[in-house]
């Protein structure tokens, strides 16, 4: 975002966003709807005179959702990033307001403005599917709940089969599980109506290992296998790399991951291993080979999920599926 002249910092919340335009040190609250946004407008252009600017704020799900559609509506130029980045980047902060976070999050735009890229609102497709597949977690979790309380009341009880307790709770279970399929369902018909999706979908799902959950969530964090340019980078980003942490001559420890990333790739990638240590047969021997080294298990499955992740990054920027060379051995 080179050559703005300004940049104006929002802090965005449900119903209200906290707006800064940096140099002119101004600050003003406006609702978070299109009248607001149009206000908000208005007040930034009498505030700083016309000059060249952008905006930026906190990626906060569908609080922000609304604003990036409507700046990407008005040809904009906006950046949204991550919460996280910005908070590390402000150094010591003692005190919390709506206030306070618009001024960091300007600050923090107007420091790095150099190395930000502008920002692109995804498809409805895409973002569909990312609701489609954060509902289907949320459910999933809700029945693991509900199947552990039943299982705890049948323990209880003598005659569970009777207990209206134990019969409302296996029909929620069940009703759950048939709302779990119908989100797959519609994501199936989201991943076929896109032929990029289609494809990207099918090479994943020529690995052993990676089945329809985690093929969609891969395409939909790694936006189609654009957003990261190696499966290195993509491993930080889920918490997998392991980094050196040393200190003079005194600190030497071991490399391990970062315990900031997304643990729940991480998760999938985890259950994701352990199959494909059971099917394929050429991570299993590199599974059993890197324990024969001495590495503990733990080690040895990360290494595991590294390579699935380089074999998905590969078989999709070759276009061409993952064909195991073992079977072919003479």
């Amino acid at each position: 975002m080179k050559n703005y002249e300004e940049v104006v910092g929002i802090d965005v919340s449900k119903k209200t966003i906290d707006v800064k335009c940096h140099l002119a040190g101004k600050h003003h609250v406006f609702s978070n709807e299109y009248k607001g946004y149009l206000s908000m407008f208005k007040w930034v252009r009498k505030t700083t005179k016309g000059v060249q600017l952008f905006y930026c704020f906190e990626n906060t799900g569908n609080y922000s959702l609304k604003l990036a559609s409507y700046l990407t509506l008005k040809e904009v130029p906006y950046v949204e990033e991550s919460p996280i980045t910005i908070k590390r980047s402000s150094g010591l902060v003692r005190e919390k307001s709506d206030k306070i976070d618009a001024s960091m999050i300007a600050r923090y735009a107007w420091l790095y403005r150099e190395e930000l890229e502008p920002s692109k609102l995804k498809d409805i497709a895409f973002q569909e599917m990312g609701r489609l597949l954060g509902l289907r977690d949320q459910l999933v979790r809700n029945r693991a709940g509900l199947i552990g309380t039943f299982k705890e009341t049948q323990q209880l009880l003598k005659s569970s089969s009777k207990y209206v307790g134990c019969v409302l709770l296996k029909r929620s279970t069940d009703y759950l599980a048939k709302q779990i399929k119908a989100i797959e369902a519609r994501l199936q018909e989201l991943i076929l109506e896109n032929e990029s999706y289609s494809k990207n979908f099918s090479l994943l799902q020529s690995m052993k290992g990676i089945g329809f959950v985690l093929a969609c969530q891969l395409i939909y964090h790694t936006q189609i296998f654009s957003r990261f340019k190696t499966w290195r980078q993509f491993s930080s980003y889920c918490g997998l790399a392991p980094y050196e942490y040393s200190s003079g001559t005194s600190i030497h420890r071991r490399k391990k991951c970062h315990y900031l990333g997304d643990r729940k790739m991480k998760s999938l990638l985890s259950m994701a291993s352990i199959s494909a240590i059971q099917h394929d047969q050429e991570l299993r021997l590199y599974y059993k080979s890197k324990v024969a080294e001495g590495k503990p298990k733990m080690i040895a499955l990360n290494n595991v999920r590294n390579k699935l992740l380089a074999r998905a990054f590969d078989v999709v920027k070759r276009g061409t599926p993952y064909v195991l060379l073992k079977q072919y051995a003479a």
